[in-house]
């Protein structure tokens, strides 16, 4: 194995940030020799700007359609802005098309009017294609590189048409089939061809059962059916049922990766900011809504706190204790509120089965809300010696992690119906609730008991 192999992801960062602010850009550059365009990719997002530009410039034009692909959108956009048109057409002149299709929106008008010259009538129909689907959807993600053949010719024929073709496209584990109208019927697999007779009639070899993806399919539906028919390419068709693309499975694990980053993102309002090293004011602006809504929501807590001001001045120890009771609904609902948001976006948890996930994630509310008011209660009892406030406490944690059990399952559907997203929405207003639940619990039953 080459050293560039058996090197780590973090020291080929450090090397190359040494470099580049010693400003020696050739060894920079020779640093990315050998390298797969993914992992270029990966170590550009990881520089700062100013050094991002000056080592773009040295990278092969072929290396850099493949690396531009693979690169976030902010990034993407960077790097594009600072090419000239006979740069970027240059550079994305060789790409397949769902991957120009991808680029496309961030080009440069000139530089997309350019690079539309450059194909034939043929590969620009195709394009044309491509990007009139939804980014997000089956047909916005598929590849329309395809091999099919008829279903009335032997093995012989078809593994013939394979030979002169000369090169498959990436991934193509299978051929499908089509009739004469083009409509699809089934698929192939080059392992089956390859193991019969040569005047075998592949009528009888055909999948059948290998269902194809409807054009309007969304991404996320996809990356389900992928990971529940352990697939590595399927077709795609449009609403005549007519083969019109396939999907890889390269551009599957892009989407999960997405969605992972959407989900952890989400939850602190951060899902627009793709790159580490965005702009400082771009990156305020971005985070400052978000910060806005929190206060929103922090007022609205303070609000109910508000109502209890005589009770807090009667015993301080209510305010000492009050973090305790917000902070055990606020884990416990995030808890079931993750849990029910990845459910719902793999397909696990839909209005079939939601009411029977609500009612088990109350009754491990009410479980884990009996164990901890307990433990709470002891050591409020050995802190404050009152077995009135060890009472009222305890009352309030179980009433606190009951009601964040039920909103942390309930929210995201609720959230989906509303056409909402729970990821980027539902912490926010879950912490609310669990803040005015908690507070309100502890602070009413304060005042009716002590």
């Amino acid at each position: 194995m080459s050293e560039v192999e058996n090197t780590s992801f973090e020291e080929r960062l450090h090397r190359l940030t040494i470099s580049l602010e010693a400003s020696l850009y050739e060894e920079a550059e020779s640093q990315l020799s050998g390298l797969h365009p993914g992992e270029i990719a990966r170590l550009l997002e990881a520089i700062p700007p100013k050094f991002r530009t000056k080592l773009w410039f040295k990278i092969d034009p072929n290396t850099q359609g493949e690396t531009l692909k693979d690169l976030n959108e902010d990034v993407q956009s960077q790097l594009l802005y600072e090419m000239d048109v006979d740069s970027i057409v240059k550079a994305t002149e060789g790409l397949d098309m769902d991957d120009l299709a991808d680029i496309v929106p961030e080009l440069p008008e000139s530089a997309l009017h350019n690079l539309l010259l450059t194909l034939d009538h043929r590969h620009r129909d195709r394009l044309k294609q491509v990007l009139s689907y939804p980014e997000d959807s089956a047909g916005g993600l598929m590849n329309i590189d395809i091999i099919t053949v008829r279903d009335d010719v032997t093995v012989r024929t078809v593994i013939r048409y394979l030979r002169l073709l000369k090169e498959m496209p990436v991934d193509t584990d299978q051929v499908f089939v089509v009739d004469r109208s083009y409509n699809y019927i089934g698929a192939i697999y080059i392992s089956t061809l390859l193991t019969n007779e040569a005047e075998q009639s592949i009528e009888p070899l055909i999948n059948k059962d290998l269902k194809p993806v409807a054009a309007d399919m969304s991404e996320n539906e996809v990356a389900n059916l992928f990971e529940h028919r352990n697939l590595i390419s399927a077709p795609v068709v449009d609403e005549n049922n007519q083969l019109i693309g396939r999907i890889t499975i390269d551009d599957v694990v892009d989407v999960i990766r997405d969605e992972a980053e959407h989900s952890v993102m989400s939850m602190a309002g951060l899902d627009e900011e793709d790159d580490v090293f965005a702009p400082v004011v771009q990156s305020t602006k971005r985070r400052s809504i978000w910060l806005g809504v929190n206060l929103i929501t922090a007022f609205i807590a303070v609000f109910f706190i508000g109502l209890f001001e005589a009770t807090l001045q009667e015993k301080i120890a209510l305010a000492i204790l009050m973090p305790v009771v917000a902070s055990m609904g606020g884990i416990a609902g995030t808890q079931t509120l993750i849990l029910v948001t990845r459910g719902i976006a793999t397909g696990r948890i839909t209005t079939a089965n939601i009411k029977a996930l609500v009612s088990k994630e109350v009754a491990i509310g009410l479980l884990n809300g009996i164990l901890w008011s307990v433990v709470i209660a002891i050591a409020t009892y050995l802190w404050f010696a009152d077995i009135q406030l060890s009472i009222v406490i305890a009352l309030a944690i179980v009433t606190n992690l009951i009601f964040a059990a039920f909103s942390g399952a309930f929210l995201p559907s609720l959230l989906v119906k509303l056409k909402i997203d729970p990821a980027l929405a539902g912490g926010v207003i879950l912490t609310t609730i669990t803040d005015v639940i908690g507070f309100v619990a502890f602070l009413g039953l304060a005042a009716i008991l002590i």
